[in-house]
């Protein structure tokens, strides 16, 4: 079986690290991008199942982040990880496209739960994009 692809995006490098290694530890692949510009790149060059955003970041913060992510996949499943999480906050990620809102420090099982509930989504989400480029092909050469 292959192992959820995740991409990291948080401005505290010790917090991270961390992070990223426990989750390695638990058999995913893991790589983190300390700013929302590196994050965007890192993503527009590898497809993720899943990626795990900080929301408070200096310079482009996490909403803005998720727009750039957004914007060049759709499909993207972008969580946003917060030590200050409000309703608010949540909403507004939520309607922008953040498929979930967890608050720091999370419990590393949960987020293994998320993770691979976002892979999940993701393949869905190809599968369906497959499949429609298929049937028009095929509508387009009147098969």
């Amino acid at each position: 079986m292959l192992s959820d692809k995740v991409l990291l995006i948080d401005d505290e490098v010790e917090f991270i690290e961390t992070l990223a290694e426990r989750l390695r530890a638990r058999g995913l692949e893991i790589d983190v991008a300390t700013d929302g510009e590196q994050g965007i790149e890192r993503a527009k060059a590898k497809s993720y199942d899943a990626i795990i955003l900080d929301f408070a970041m200096p310079g482009m913060d996490g909403i803005e982040t998720l727009k750039g992510l957004l914007a060049q996949n759709p499909a993207v499943q972008v969580m946003l990880l917060t030590g200050q999480a409000t309703i608010q906050t949540a909403a507004k990620a939520t309607k922008l496209g953040a498929v979930d809102v967890l608050e720091k420090p999370t419990d590393v099982e949960t987020l293994m739960e998320k993770i691979h509930e976002a892979r999940e989504r993701h393949v869905a989400l190809k599968t369906q994009q497959s499949q429609e480029q298929v049937e028009d092909i095929l509508r387009r050469r009147g098969w």
